[in-house]
Order: C-alpha cells, then structure tokens, then sequence
C-alpha cells in the first residue's frame, strides 16, 4: 500500500544563489553547490523527488574516480583514447576532457555529501571494450544497498523503481548477472539471494527499508540533500526563464495554479530530463513507429526545461537519439518490461518480420536500437521484433525478471498476444504472422552455427560485452547454443528507451550555447535536458547517469567561480 505524500513545500517568491529544475541527477548539482556555499533550491515538476534516476539500473561510468583500479590522471591517457574512439566527431572533443577531468572529484563529492558508499562492478565491461582504451573488465560503478528508511518523513516522496520485488531484497546489478543465473549458477546465485533476503527481510524486522540500484542513488542523493538542509519544491513546473541583456537570472514556476518568481545571482540548472514522453516530438524527430509511451523514463520527462532554454535562444542537438532500451512487448494497460540478460543467452535469437535475424541480439541496448531505426531510414523497417527460444532455455533463465526457470509463462501473454508456443515451428510462426519457410530456414542456419560457437552472420558472442550477460556454463561461446527441445517460444519485443539523450547544446562548463555558438550567461544544463555529452555513443552501464553526476558537479562549480 503505498503511504501518503508529506505536505506540499509552498513555493514562494524569492531569491537563491542557485536554482536547479529537477531532481534526479539535478540532486548531485545541488550538493555540490550547496558544499561551496551557495544558496540552492530545487524545484520538481512531479509529486516524486529521483526523475529517471529512481527508475534505473543506478550505476555510474565515471573514469578515474577513487573505486577503481585506475585512478586519477593515471586512468585519463585510455579512457581519453576510449573516448576519441566510440564518440568521433558526434560530440565536443572538449566535453569528454572536461568530463574525465573532474570525475573523479563528483564522486570525491557524493561520497562527502551523502551516506551512500559505494562499489566498482568489476567484470562489467564497457560497451565497445574493443576500441582503444576500452576495459573488458570495465569502469561501471554502483550504489552499495541503501537504508531508505533514513528519509524518515520524506520516503514515499522518493520516485517508485520500475519493478517492485515479491519480498524484499535489494538486487544491485552486480547481483543481477548471478541471479538470472540461478539454475546454472547456483553456487554464484543463491548465496547472493540469501544475503540480500537477509538483508531486505530481516531489515524490515529492525526498521530498516533497504533498496538497490537507482533507487539506491536517488534515495542516496535525496538524504544528502534533506541533511544539507536544501529546499525541495515538488509539483512545481517550469513556466518560462527569466533574465536580461542575454543572461538568465531566474524562472518563473507554477505551483497549484499560483506562479511565483525566483531569482537566481549565480544561475539555473536545467536538469529536468529530456522529451521521452512528448510523443508528438518523438514522433517527428525519431520514429512514428515508436509506441505510446513506451520509454522507461519518469512520466514528468516532457521537454518542459528543452522549450524553455529554446526560448531564450538555446541551440539543439542530437535530437534523433535516445537511450534505447529493446524491451517485452507491453500487456494491455501496463508498461514494457525490461530486457537485459534474456536476448544474451544461449538458446535464443531474435527475428523481424521477415522471419530472419537482422542484428547481433547481444549488442549494447543503445546500438541495439540506433540498428533498429537505421533500418527504417534506408527504407527496410523493422515492423515486428520476437525473441524465439526453446523449452531448455525457459528451464534455465529467469525471464522478463520475474517468470522464473521451469515457471510457465503467464496465460496473460498468450492471451494478449505477445507470446507463442508450439512444437510445430511452422505453427508458431503462423502465431507470430511471418513466413514460414523463411523462419525455419533461419532457425536451422542458426542451430548449425550456435553448435560450433560461431555466428558469422553477426558476429553474436566475439565482444566481452555480449559475454557478460552470457552463460558462463555454456562452451565455447557462452551466448549461442542451438534451439533443440520443444516446445518452442516466440515472445514480442518493442523498442523502448532510458529517456532521450537529445537536448539543448552545453559546453564543457555545461553553460547553454545559443546556435550562433555564443553562451548564454547564467544557464547550465546536465543530464538528458543537455545533448548527450558522448553523442550518439553510449561508452559503457551509467553514462547516462554518470553524465548528470559530473556535469552537475562542474556547473555548480562554474556557478561558484562566477
């Protein structure tokens, strides 16, 4: 049952050194402002403080900060290379340097400003670790499991995740690999399950309320900022900016109906996320296919702080990209779920309506989706997408995150639509509506070359990254083996994202620039409001989120200095 929301903080007119509009990775620009001694307010257009933040995985790609083995200005010459390699001429070369630059010290900050602490995710490979400078053993880090129960009044405010657990137990995504792995795995799997049972259950008993991932982080942000004492205005929208002589020096916000006035000396921080769920601009900048609010980002993510800084003459970039996320295809009345590990292990591919494969189903989810849409742009749509396996992979992998091995899928997916089965391959692509000869044709080449380890048709297996979330049980190549106990499934898929990551230009200070390439004084912006600071590239898990971290940090410090 969820419990009631704190009385509203009415919002007033007034002054402050720094205001920032939202609240997820906006909290991190926050504290460091708050630790320089600036006056800082937040403002959040939703009942719930984290934004997308609450609802994601929770980790962070931050090169050379004190959690990994790589560290400081030991850790910039690769992860530069890295850098140069994956993001080319799609972004600033200068908004990677100044990233790698202060990463390290927005982490330093975090640690200071909050009780969270945390973990490098060893073993978590970079998305591209064949390029230059990439880590196979990767850079990502998370949140350790966070007691939420330290926001005292202020806990149903933080922002619900995307999946709520049949008991308690905070899953890390560290934990997750193993844990999808539990009938394969069970010496690696089942300790990790009884330690967080333990620590999720038995913390209840002691009033404790542990939780992981991005709720982890959020909460994490969220107690740092209740400790410091910064003011939160929730159910309070942006309206417009205000400033003169080109420079912004404050927004006019809307509460209940009433619109107030703040002032900002040293500026405002736009970190409301991007238009994931503006689906008339979605849908005219990125894809009419792409379904009705099918992103993954928090509801509130509408392009509110985007149309504001265009008003007062930002430019705009990367407006065709998002975090792309392929995910199960949505029941009636409900959200996509999540896809990760499935589409990496053995025992299963992925067709199009055509019946044939089209893409290497282990590539990272935002190159999984850029693939999908450049098919449309040379005019060979992907209209349909099904994730066909066999009766061996259902008993050994967890799917969707919580139908686990052996455990039949609920009727509800047959009965929807977004589920097959049969023995008779020809019947189930009849149930999935492609060519029959086509898809048998496909299964059969597939089998024969998953039994040698070998896909040469897409290379499925060859990156440390498609092994990751692969079966390590499984030889020679943990993501293939053939599809040879039936019945066999086929599930539908649909393109999903973690928000957009097209937005208003910021430079390497994270200050808007006008199109004209000029800046405009007094306004910042971080996280997915600004374009993706790595282009059209996503370098590893948490960029997104490692992004607004340190961009929040430098446009504080920016802030500070002016």
């Amino acid at each position: 049952m969820t419990k009631k929301l704190p009385p509203l903080v009415p919002a007033r007119d007034t002054t402050v050194d720094l205001l920032v509009i939202g609240s997820g990775t906006g909290l991190a620009a926050a504290l460091a402002a708050h630790e320089l001694g600036l006056s800082t307010l937040v403002v959040e257009k939703t009942a719930y403080v984290g934004g997308s933040t609450a609802r994601s995985g929770g980790a962070f790609w931050i090169p050379g900060n004190s959690l990994l083995p790589e560290k400081g200005s030991q850790a910039v010459p690769d992860a530069g290379k890295y850098l140069q390699a994956v993001v080319g001429e799609s972004a600033p070369a200068e908004r990677s340097r100044a990233y790698l630059e202060h990463g390290a010290a927005a982490v330093d900050m975090l640690a200071r400003t909050t009780p969270m602490r945390f973990f490098w995710a060893e073993g978590y490979s970079d998305y591209h670790p064949e390029q230059p400078g990439g880590r196979p053993a990767g850079r990502t880090c998370e949140c350790r499991p966070f007691d939420a129960a330290v926001l005292r009044d202020e806990r149903p405010r933080l922002r619900p995740g995307v999946m709520a657990a049949p008991v308690p137990m905070p899953v890390t995504g560290a934990d997750y690999k193993w844990m999808n792995l539990v009938a394969r795995k069970p010496g690696k799997a089942i300790p990790r399950i009884i330690q967080r049972l333990v620590l999720g259950v038995g913390g209840k008993l002691i009033g404790r309320d542990y939780v992981a991932g991005g709720q982890a982080l959020a909460a994490g942000l969220y107690a740092g900022v209740l400790r410091a004492g910064i003011p939160v205005w929730t159910e309070t929208s942006l309206v417009r900016l205000t400033g003169s002589g080109g420079r912004v020096s404050g927004a006019v916000l809307r509460q209940a109906g009433t619109e107030v006035t703040v002032t900002a000396r040293r500026g405002v921080v736009l970190a409301a996320g991007g238009f994931d769920h503006d689906m008339a601009a979605r849908h005219e900048l990125q894809s009419p296919r792409l379904g009705e609010h099918a992103s993954l980002g928090a509801d509130g993510n509408t392009g509110d702080g985007i149309r504001a800084a265009q008003e007062v003459g930002a430019g705009l970039a990367l407006m065709d990209q998002a975090w792309w996320f392929p995910a199960f295809a949505p029941l009636p009345g409900s959200a996509p779920a999540i896809m990760l590990a499935e589409r990496s292990l053995p025992g299963s591919f992925i067709v199009d309506q055509t019946g044939k494969r089209f893409i290497n189903e282990s590539i990272d989810y935002m190159s999984f989706g850029q693939a999908v849409l450049a098919r449309e742009r040379a005019g060979t749509p992907v209209e349909q997408m099904w994730m066909v396996f066999d009766q061996r992979y259902r008993n050994n992998y967890i799917l969707a995150g919580g139908v686990f091995p052996r455990q039949p899928i609920p009727e509800a997916w047959y009965r929807a639509g977004v589920a097959h089965r049969s023995d008779d391959l020809d019947v189930l692509a009849r149930a999935m509506g492609v060519p029959a000869a086509a898809f048998r044709d496909t299964f059969e080449r597939f089998n024969a070359h998953a039994g040698s380890g070998h896909d040469p048709d897409f290379r499925r297996g060859d990156s440390a990254y498609d092994r990751y979330y692969g079966d390590p049980t499984v030889a020679p190549n943990p993501n293939l083996a053939p599809l040879r106990k039936a019945p066999y499934y086929a599930v539908k898929m649909v393109l999903s994202d973690l928000g957009t990551c097209g937005g208003v230009v910021a430079d390497e200070h994270a200050r808007v620039r006008r199109e004209d390439g000029t800046v405009i004084e007094g306004l910042y912006a971080i996280g997915n409001t600004a374009a993706n600071a790595f282009g059209t590239s996503y370098p590893g898990a948490g960029a997104t989120i490692g992004q607004g971290i340190v961009y929040g940090y430098i446009a504080a410090c920016h802030a500070a200095a002016s």
